[in-house]
């Protein structure tokens, strides 16, 4: 393992695991594939740009011939790929990309991988595709996938692919699911950079339904800690949960928003639910705890770091919530708020 390809290295999810590998690993190089879609920044990558161990390569996971000649152009020998569209609220609105990119696009990659007989190749899924867990129990691997969104319905689709590849043609594949990611570099799109940018400007807070939904929220880094983990000593044809083990309801987390920003609670406006809204998310984590991997921050830590880089990151944020953002938010909240 030297040559690394990075799928969606320029997203939220990605960028982070670049900037922890190239910390971690100093003969390791790091080619970031990405299409740079909305969510897909290169500011997010500022940091390592001009380290020889970096590459950037703009593509798209649909496009073979872009896929196989950045494989070949860097000697590529192990694939990570986060590269996906992940936001079911916009794969409710738009489910066409999600499915071309997170199941025909993951299908280009292991075509790819098995054209250039790469070593080793981790795929970055996600504990939604188990669907709504009901309490008592928390997800296993080898549990059912259950998705309920046109986002967690095309993220199986590819975990299958995956799968049957390793199957069918002993593709060196394994899978990681991991549950709701709060950090640096989240698109203001998604729950918590939404709450704190919303709360920062003393905007409303749109909260879902009763706000009672149970989501696990870990740290960023502890994710990307699982994912190398998984990635060096997981097997093959396997899949990992990665998270917290610690259920937050999305009221407290907004509570929680509030109380480090000083703000009172009510800024937060309880919006109509989305459809097919999960009301409950839950893995088990022994397996890749058996591994060697724990998670190092509290959901308190996880949070006061997240606000923290927010508040202290403006020049990052402000300039997305100021153009395409501003339709997305139309769209998606003007007739809930109504």
């Amino acid at each position: 393992m030297r040559n690394l390809l990075v799928t969606g290295g320029a997203g939220f999810i990605g960028s982070n695991f670049v900037h922890y590998m190239l910390e971690k690993y100093d003969t390791y190089h790091l080619v970031v594939f990405d299409k740079l879609t909305y969510a897909g920044r290169l500011e997010n990558l500022d940091r390592v740009k001009h380290d020889p161990r970096f590459s950037f390569v703009q593509g798209d996971i649909c496009d073979a011939e872009a896929v196989r000649s950045a494989l070949v152009d860097h000697k590529i020998d192990t694939l990570v790929s986060f590269a996906a569209e992940t936001h079911v609220d916009r794969s409710i609105m738009d489910p066409d990309a999600f499915i071309r990119t997170d199941v025909f696009g993951t299908y280009v990659l292991l075509e790819a991988m098995r054209e250039h007989q790469i070593e080793r190749g981790l795929f970055v899924s996600t504990d939604e595709v188990y669907g709504h867990i009901e309490h008592g129990h928390s997800s296993l691997e080898d549990d059912p996938l259950k998705p309920r969104s046109p986002y967690a319905a095309s993220k199986a689709g590819g975990e299958h692919l995956i799968y049957a590849y390793h199957i069918t043609y002993n593709l060196p594949v394994l899978v990681t699911r991991g549950t709701n990611n709060i950090g640096p570099y989240q698109y203001p799109e998604k729950a918590v950079p939404l709450f704190v940018t919303n709360a920062i400007d003393d905007l409303p807070l749109p909260l879902y339904g009763d706000g009672r939904q149970m989501r696990d929220y870990q740290y960023v880094i502890d994710h990307c800690e699982g994912i190398d983990v998984a990635l060096h000593a997981g097997a093959v044809g396997e899949a990992y949960n990665i998270g917290s083990g610690v259920e937050t309801e999305n009221i407290v987390m907004a509570h929680a928003v509030l109380d480090l920003l000083g703000k009172p609670y009510s800024l937060i406006q309880p919006v109509a639910d989305r459809p097919g809204h999960d009301r409950r998310y839950s893995v088990q984590t022994e397996k890749i705890q058996a591994l060697g991997w724990r998670p190092r921050h509290t959901f308190a830590e996880a949070i006061e770091k997240t606000v923290r880089w927010y508040v202290e990151n403006e020049t990052w944020w402000r300039p997305i919530k100021s153009g395409e953002y501003r339709e997305y938010y139309r769209r998606q909240y003007a007739e809930r708020q109504a």
